[in-house]
């Protein structure tokens, strides 16, 4: 998504807990004018929106990506407190209130709101806190889009991504039983192109094949 951004010609403040993949850090390289890392643990919501508040009085903010996610897997009685806790606060709540401390910059700039979900929201699944970011994404199109701001929301169905860490499965082996990262923020890319007084409210990318492998 922020290689897509840059491509695309917004200067992008990327939040993570620390940037020591070598990716990341060739990334940060490639693009030190374009790509700000911004080190933050998003369930910090002292130091969220602190963050916030130093980049929204310094640059025009025109896209709020909300992208961040964990996932805790298995039968709902083998969860703990911690776990749920995690989950609500990351995949719910940072984005939450990202938007909130941002809302007003946006209606002013006529901005947008792109949230990654999951295609797990339209399911019954008992951990499908990405059910509720859509559902918040739902009523608050509903409230701000007489003000020009766009709300957009990407569903991927599985990823090849590290979203798995926790469960006792992962993707696929063939590559049509996965998605690319690539190919998520393309869905994105498409959403944020449409002219104004268009909005995609909703895409769900789903590989051709569902099928997972035990770790």
């Amino acid at each position: 998504l922020s290689r897509m951004l840059v491509k695309n010609g917004y200067e992008v403040f990327g939040f993570g807990r620390n940037f020591e993949r070598a990716e990341a850090q060739e990334f940060c390289k490639e693009q030190p004018e374009k790509f700000h890392a911004v080190v933050c643990d998003i369930t910090d919501t002292q130091a969220l929106c602190a963050h916030i508040k130093e980049i929204d009085k310094n640059y025009r903010v025109t896209v709020l990506v909300n992208n961040a996610g964990v996932g805790y897997y298995g039968l709902h009685e083998e969860l703990n407190p911690k776990k749920i806790q995690k989950m609500v606060r990351t995949n719910l709540e940072a984005p939450m209130i990202l938007t909130q401390q941002l809302l007003r910059t946006l209606k002013k700039n006529r901005g947008t709101v792109l949230n990654i979900s999951s295609v797990t929201a339209a399911q019954s699944n008992p951990h499908a806190t990405k059910a509720g970011l859509s559902g918040f994404a739902k009523s608050l199109f509903d409230e701000v889009r007489k003000y020009g701001v766009r709300v957009i929301t990407i569903q991927p169905d599985m990823a090849k991504t590290d979203l798995y860490r926790n469960a006792d499965f992962c993707e696929g082996e063939e590559e049509a039983s996965y998605l690319l990262p690539e190919e998520v923020a393309e869905a994105a890319a498409f959403a944020l192109a449409q002219r104004e007084g268009l909005v995609v409210t909703e895409i769900t990318v789903k590989p051709q094949f569902h099928r997972i492998r035990r770790k």
